[in-house]
């Protein structure tokens, strides 16, 4: 793999590591009563998250070859 490549990967896994924790500490202060925008990046944060968790659901569950009626 070229290092410039290897590099530009780093940067943007570095940029989601930052998001992350941000909207993590965000959804922490929104609990403690911050700001405005603190609440909507708390809602944003959480949504996403839900969706993640919602599809990596959906995933497993085709990947086991179930069809949904265990509930």
């Amino acid at each position: 793999m070229n290092a410039g490549v290897g590099n530009v990967i780093v940067l943007v896994l570095l940029g989601v590591l930052a998001l992350a924790v941000g909207g993590c500490a965000c959804v922490v202060w929104a609990e403690h009563g911050g700001p405005r925008w603190v609440r909507a990046v708390s809602a944003m944060t959480l949504a996403v998250s839900e969706a993640v968790r919602r599809s990596e659901r959906d995933r497993r569950r085709s990947l086991s070859g179930s069809n949904g009626d265990e509930g």
